[in-house]
């Protein structure tokens, strides 16, 4: 463990050094979502799933290595790039397809889709289609338990073109004045959408910013997920344990556009390939191999399970039910309820 700025910690590479049965949990979790969302690709292009469709393909170790951390009171905020926190958190992947496909029986009845993902009983409080609004959310959620004394975390999800946005800064220093117990997790992948770090942001060591604010804050691979797991872990226990905020910047690269609709015209090709060539699964499962935990039957066994997983989400979706037009204004509250005039 090397020491950094602020009393961070990083954890200092690659080995596993526990038990091969949980590194091969970490690769299951990550290639479910990794197939999931490869699945999800053909659906958009069917014009079976519309809206918007942020992929998190690449990104998969910081999911898994940040739920695989938590305890089940714990409370985490996502952002608009969701679908692998969410079943990394423990969302059924029925409910997570049906709400992408718009039915209702999906996890939001089919109203949020995929950038509005909720699921109240693993306490995973909702993508955000805005950048950095989760922020706010999960400071709010964090002082409402550091008042009522529950030895909690809430983890915030967002990206580093969130760090740009002033409910950053708020919600930092926030936080470091009044001691939450939050944990701030930076998906730094390098782009705010189209536009390149070093093109919107002076200082692109993110964690100095978030250092200034006097919260222990250090970087992590975010292509390991053992790497991901361990420096999340400790963080999240000093936080659980009255240490305040903490905050991690989680490298990493999504190999696919921003969104299904982006054309991803400002990225280097050979850039996205030298990053796939950190594959955080394909690392992962090489390692698993090198050490004779992982044989091509016990792969293809998982593959073959997941598949079957998958499969069985897309039918459940495709069998599910849209909204009824007459249930278009429920959930929605209108004067009446809050004592004015009704339209």
């Amino acid at each position: 463990m090397t020491e950094l700025r602020s009393g961070g910690i990083r954890p200092s590479g690659i080995e596993i050094d526990g038990t091969h049965e949980h590194a091969i949990h970490l690769l299951r979790q990550m290639l479910r979502i990794r197939r999931f969302e490869e699945r999800t690709v053909q659906l958009y292009s069917e014009m079976r799933i519309r809206g918007f469709l942020h992929l998190d393909i690449g990104e998969e170790a910081c999911a898994v290595g940040v739920m695989e951390s938590l305890r089940p009171e714990d409370a985490v905020v996502s952002t608009y790039r969701e679908h692998g926190h969410a079943l990394a958190r423990g969302m059924s992947m029925r409910a997570v397809m049906a709400e992408l496909e718009g039915k209702v029986e999906g996890c939001s009845r089919g109203r949020g889709g995929s950038m509005h993902l909720f699921d109240a009983p693993t306490r995973f409080y909702g993508g955000n289609a805005i950048v950095g609004g989760g922020l706010p959310l999960a400071v709010g959620l964090a002082l409402a338990d550091h008042l009522a004394k529950r030895p909690v975390v809430t983890v915030c999800f967002f990206g580093d073109g969130a760090v740009a946005e002033g409910e950053f800064h708020e919600s930092m220093n926030l936080a470091a004045v009044w001691g939450l117990p939050v944990l701030f997790c930076c998906e730094n992948n390098l782009y705010a959408m189209g536009t390149a770090l070093d093109r919107y942001e002076s200082e692109t060591d993110l964690s100095l910013k978030a250092a200034s604010y006097r919260v222990p804050a250090w970087e992590v691979d975010g292509m390991d997920v053992i790497a991901v797991e361990e420096a999340t872990r400790a963080a999240a226990e000093s936080v659980r344990g009255g240490g305040g905020p903490h905050f991690l910047e989680l490298r990493t690269y999504r190999f696919r556009a921003h969104s299904m609709y982006d054309p991803d015209r400002y990225r280097d090709k050979n850039e996205i390939e030298r990053w796939k060539q950190r594959d955080p699964i394909g690392s992962l499962s090489n390692r698993l191999g090198a050490d004779g935990h992982l044989s091509e039957e016990d792969l293809d066994g998982i593959e073959s399970e997941i598949q079957a997983e998958v499969e069985d989400a897309v039918t459940f979706a495709e069998a599910g039910s849209l909204e009824p037009l007459s249930d278009l204004y429920r959930f929605v509250m209108s004067e009446s309820a809050t004592g004015g005039a009704t339209p």
